[in-house]
């Protein structure tokens, strides 16, 4: 079993950055691919960005250069830094550990709140 820990969120002006952290424990995750994805309220929960085990990145379009996903093995930890943020990207953001869909991943943590006031 794995378990994601996410920590990092908080409230945030417009325009303003934010690290979000994924730890895992129970298991390494260094050979699994890693995912932040979010629901804001009321709304479906969508994907942000995926990384491999290998370092690829896959990232949704609204991102645009804005996201960056990053992961540090020896810490099983990995990061979503999220810079010239806007109201919309409030959110509850969610890790998720093994891909199996697009959607659907075999570890999910609990999620961190980003509130980004206007």
């Amino acid at each position: 079993q794995v378990q994601l820990v996410e920590s990092g969120g908080g409230l945030v002006q417009a325009g303003g950055s934010l690290r979000l952290s994924c730890t895992a424990s129970g298991r390494t995750v260094n050979r699994f691919d890693m995912a932040w994805f979010r629901q804001a309220p009321e709304k479906e929960r969508e994907f942000v960005v995926r990384i491999s085990a290998s370092g690829d990145r896959y990232y949704a379009a609204f991102v645009k250069g804005r996201f960056t996903i990053s992961r540090e093995n020896a810490k099983n930890t990995v990061y979503l830094q999220m810079n010239s943020l806007k109201p919309e990207d409030t959110s509850v953001y969610f890790c998720a550990a093994g891909f199996r869909t697009d959607t659907e991943y075999d570890y999910w943590g609990q999620g961190t709140q980003v509130t980004v006031s206007s």
